[in-house]
């Protein structure tokens, strides 16, 4: 062999990448039984239709578990043969709690969507949603929201991004025959990729002024940009924010929101409020934080515009929906979560100011409002098992009827108002509250104080209606439920078995809530451990 040809051996061998499965496997692991359940679908006979539902569910539980030997956080794989430290996939401990957070939250939301399947329609409706499909689409897109916090260049965002939203769409319009979900899943997808094609210009902006698009690569090339580009830099960095701001639900990207949660399949709903959050906020600091630190000067002031602008947007509406009767308790959480999604913006605007140790507290409060808000959806899909249309005053009576569910309902109810006995939900707040104030971002705080006062009114106006007694008849006497599906009186509860699934989601997000309660310091200790 001549010593060109042993060079070009070498040479051939260094561009073979080494790949490091074990940091990989949660996502590929859930992708891999999308795929089975998706095969699965084609062979299983309709009778055996819930058995895809318990894979999914056993393949969420394993991709949770496999999270257990990454914890040390310090594994990275997809690196450049040139430079090994610059990478594409790298398992810190940022990844593990954000992955934690989002594959937690697609497994309540299975257990949610057992007794939504059962049969082929859901729950309270005759519109079907197909098992198979909807397993494939759940376990597609929480494979995309689980790559994402790992992701540590733009490509692999934008790809995760959109493998964690795109099969969305086909979950909220997955109830056939309803103008309603149809209606949601077009505003969604219609929205999603106005935003997405915003950010893509964004992201070749951002490529142009620094030629790479790994994350740590444009933070150094930002650095340094000539000043011709210096305006082309600062506009890719205000564009790409676009498509995670969306995904966050930060006003003015928010109106997709209301329609769409109301219109989806309860659990899907739960599982936007959530897991689309946590992928929305998880893109939103990787871009800050790693890749655009020199630029914080731009994404510092807008971010914390945005986080005003959001809370207040947030908590105005649902202050105007509360006092009415018909009053939808799914477009209530709707709202709640886009006020929900201005808190948590707060630290990363602190993070320009004061440092990324303010990052912490957007974790710690993003892991408070998993827990307690799939709570509330759990709870709520209880509800809308024998009142569909979910009313606020379909609560009234919960108290009497189901009193460890009111109870619970109660609880996080008042975690996500910040008051006691929800200690972790006050706990988060005055996290937050610090995080504006040690930045010197008086104002926001001053914004952010008015804003939790403005949300006590509908989050106790909820908790007092479970705790009423039933509303009665005209003569007095109880008001008589018609059997399920048949919508029932407002303020009417039909005992009715508690799915099984149902009852272990509020029960295990109780339990993590009271826990969480009585140690919340454990909260901030952990995301304090996902910094960079």
């Amino acid at each position: 062999m001549t010593v060109a040809a042993a060079q070009g051996a070498d040479s051939a061998a260094n561009l073979v990448q080494s790949v490091d499965w074990l940091a990989i496997a949660p996502p590929a692991l859930t992708a891999a039984v999308a795929l089975t359940v998706l095969i699965a679908d084609l062979f299983v006979p309709e009778r055996r239709k819930p058995l895809l539902g318990a894979l999914s569910v056993a393949g969420l539980a394993a991709a949770l578990l496999l999270l257990v030997p990454l914890r040390s956080g310090d594994r990275s794989t997809f690196c450049l043969t040139a430079e090994p430290e610059v990478c594409s996939y790298t398992a810190d401990h940022f990844t593990l709690v954000i992955q934690l957070l989002v594959l937690g939250g697609a497994l309540l939301t299975a257990l949610l969507s057992v007794t939504e399947l059962d049969g082929g329609k859901a729950a309270g409706t005759g519109h079907k949603l197909p098992a198979g499909e909807f397993w494939f689409l759940l376990l597609s897109s929480a494979s995309g929201a689980a790559l994402l916090p790992a992701a540590r260049d733009l490509a692999t965002l934008v790809v995760a991004l959109e493998v964690a939203t795109l099969p969305a769409f086909a979950l909220v319009g997955l109830k056939r025959g309803d103008r309603l979900s149809s209606e949601a899943a077009l505003k969604f997808f219609l929205s999603s990729v106005t935003a997405t094609a915003v950010m893509l210009l964004g992201v070749s902006f951002v490529y142009a002024a620094t030629g790479s698009l790994h994350l740590t690569e444009i933070a150094a090339g930002l650095d340094d940009v000539p000043g011709k580009l210096e305006t082309l830099a600062s506009a890719g960095v205000a564009l790409t924010l676009v498509g995670f701001a969306f995904k966050a639900a930060a006003a003015p990207f928010h109106f997709w929101v209301p329609d769409t949660y109301v219109g989806a399949p309860l659990p899907i709903a739960a599982y936007l409020s959530v897991v689309s959050k946590a992928v929305g906020f998880s893109g939103l600091i990787l871009v800050t934080v790693i890749a655009f630190p020199s630029h914080s000067d731009v994404w510092g002031p807008a971010v914390a515009v945005l986080a005003a602008l959001t809370m207040t947007v947030g908590n105005v509406a649902a202050l105007r929906q509360a006092p009415t009767r018909a009053w939808s308790a799914v477009r209530l959480l709707a709202w709640s979560s886009v006020a929900q999604a201005g808190y948590l913006l707060v630290p990363v605007a602190a993070a320009a100011y004061a440092g990324t140790d303010q990052i912490g507290s957007t974790v710690a409060y993003a892991l408070m409002y998993a827990v307690v808000n799939l709570g509330a959806f759990a709870v709520a899909a209880l509800v809308a098992r024998t009142n569909p249309l979910n009313r606020l005053a379909d609560y009234r009576g919960l108290a009497s009827e189901r009193p460890l569910v009111a109870l619970a309902m109660g609880f996080f109810l008042l975690c996500l108002a910040g008051l006691p006995p929800g200690i972790v939900g006050l706990f988060a707040k005055v996290t937050v509250f610090s995080s504006a104030v040690d930045a010197g971002l008086g104002w926001l705080a001053v914004v952010m104080a008015v804003n939790v006062v403005i949300a006590l009114f509908y989050y106790l106006q909820w908790t007092a209606v479970i705790f009423r007694a039933p509303e009665t008849a005209e003569d007095g006497r109880p008001e008589t439920a018609a059997p399920a599906p048949v919508l029932q009186p407002a303020g009417t509860l039909v005992a009715l078995r508690a799915p099984a699934p149902v009852l272990a989601a509020i029960g295990l997000t109780a339990a993590a809530g009271v826990a969480l309660s009585g140690a919340p310091q454990l909260v901030l200790r952990f995301a304090a451990e996902s910094l960079f």
